[in-house]
């Protein structure tokens, strides 16, 4: 069973406290992915648009998100990293923000959670779009892992 929208937000602002600041705010988390929106004026840059670091912030923590609740869901409590990621912008975003990463094939998914129980250890890459006002700004590719 997946942990509520609430639990999961108070859990990333007590255990990941950039992400209260950032002002992050859980709009979906279940079986088709996750969705976190931030807002401008905490996250805003000197040209009054997001800053950069907030968006790969939020990217990063949508996939993070995405692991630590799905292994919660599955009862396999592990610590989460990111190991590498990219993120390409495609334009200023000035207003609220959103970061959604999509819920990977069952196959890929499966690979995952079998290596974890196998060896304790395992990656999985994750894509994540990042949306302003119904527009996609920018793409995300992250690759986290877990450690039993």
């Amino acid at each position: 069973m997946f942990l509520s929208i609430a639990e999961v937000e108070s859990y990333l602002h007590q255990h990941i406290p950039l992400s209260k600041y950032m002002e992050v705010k859980v709009k979906q988390v279940d079986e088709h992915g996750v969705t976190l929106q931030a807002p401008l004026i905490p996250n805003i840059n000197h040209r009054s648009t997001v800053f950069g670091g907030s968006v790969s912030a939020l990217a990063i923590l949508s996939g993070w998100t995405l692991v630590h609740a799905n292994l919660q869901a599955f009862s396999l409590s592990s610590r989460i990293v990111i190991q590498r990621n990219s993120i390409e912008y495609f334009q200023p975003i000035d207003g609220d923000f959103m970061a959604f990463c999509p819920f990977p094939s069952a196959q890929i998914w499966q690979k995952f959670i079998k290596m974890l129980q196998k060896k304790s250890k395992s990656r999985i890459e994750l894509n994540v779009d990042i949306f302003t006002g119904g527009v996609k700004a920018g793409s995300f590719t992250g690759v986290y892992v877990a450690i039993g």
